[in-house]
């Protein structure tokens, strides 16, 4: 295995301009970077992480902090992260994924003293999330993968709901649906303060009304037996509905299985559009589901790139940045036909 020494041996150079090089303490001449950077590439030279931290006063890691419950990790997070880890490798640096949530601001404080990360991402962000607070007062260089309430002073990488939820109204409506039904996540999430649950709930409703259509929406729980039961909720509220949208992936299969349950197809008796999914999930569903593609990748890629700029020029580079996701027709919406109305007992 090739050392700093053989390195320097190759490029004609001393072994503290191989280290300059590496650590970016001191300024080196292009063209010696050049030779060095040559000698490491015909060496297959691997520089040892932890030394290079040690000599830049940087760990070369960066947090992603992500709470998660017994589910794990779906398709559609798997790609903010996957997304936020090639970023990362591409600039030098370890990600270690932390799954730090809201409910216990300790154990945060102790990690953030430890000093062990140069950097944090965070996800699944609330309006007023004490994880942010947490942060600053430690120092610690953050980018958010979603909004709090207030971002006049943060650095943040968003779905853009509000275009997202427009986009996809504006497609059942445009099929000719008039009687359409929200399914968002369940009425904890929504208590807890949640930032994607509110804005999504308040997109629709401004998004029906411009359609001059009454909203209705329905929380469920994040689960198979959660969107059973929010379909049936929303046959009791609104039993015409001839289209469901529906930001909660695990719920989605249960509102499936509960129209196929009353005998309904879709789309031919109700049409059915999933939210922020990435296509691994989609096209697990028969039929396939018409969607609103999640930029997970890019969002996790972007998260990380604003980062790592703001922790080689700690100047004040606020980025804000939203993405829209994409609609992606598929087997699961059309236009609607006329049907007797159900009640909530069918």
């Amino acid at each position: 295995m090739a050392t700093m020494h053989d390195v320097a041996r190759l490029a004609q150079v001393s072994v503290s301009t191989v280290s300059y090089v590496l650590t970016g303490t001191r300024p080196i001449s292009q063209a010696t970077r050049n030779k060095v950077l040559a000698a490491m590439a015909e060496l297959d030279y691997q520089p040892n992480a932890m030394a290079r931290g040690l000599a830049s006063r940087r760990s070369r890691i960066l947090g992603l902090l992500m709470p998660m419950d017994e589910r794990g990790l779906g398709a559609t997070e798997t790609a903010f992260v996957t997304g936020a880890a090639a970023a990362a490798s591409a600039a030098g640096y370890h990600l270690v994924l932390s799954p730090v949530g809201g409910g216990d601001p300790g154990e945060l404080r102790r990690l953030a003293s430890q000093r062990m990360l140069d950097g944090v991402v965070l996800m699944e962000v609330q309006l007023a999330d004490e994880r942010v607070t947490v942060l600053q007062e430690a120092g610690v260089p953050l980018v958010l993968i979603g909004r709090t309430g207030d971002t006049s002073t943060l650095s943040y990488v968003d779905i853009d709901f509000d275009q997202t939820v427009r986009d996809a109204v504006a497609h059942l409506v445009g099929l000719g649906h008039r009687q359409i039904v929200y399914v968002n996540h369940s009425a904890a999430t929504l208590a807890s303060g949640y930032g994607p649950a509110l804005r999504t709930r308040d997109a629709f409703a401004a998004a029906m009304t411009g359609h001059g259509l009454e909203p209705v929406m329905i929380a469920a729980e994040d689960s198979a037996a959660g969107g059973r039961a929010a379909l049936a909720a929303a046959f009791a509220q609104a039993p015409d509905l001839t289209a469901v949208l529906a930001m909660n992936e695990t719920a989605i299969f249960g509102i499936l299985g509960e129209l196929s349950g009353r005998g309904l197809s879709v789309p031919d008796d109700v049409s059915v559009v999933s939210m922020v999914t990435s296509p691994q999930v989609a096209e697990l569903a028969t039929p396939a589901l018409t969607a609103m593609t999640s930029p997970g990748s890019a969002i996790g890629r972007i998260a990380i790139e604003a980062l790592t700029r703001h922790l080689d020029d700690p100047g004040d580079h606020r980025h804000q940045q939203l993405l829209p996701c994409a609609l992606e027709i598929r087997g699961s919406t059309a236009a609607p036909r006329s049907r007797q109305p159900m009640g909530a007992d069918q």
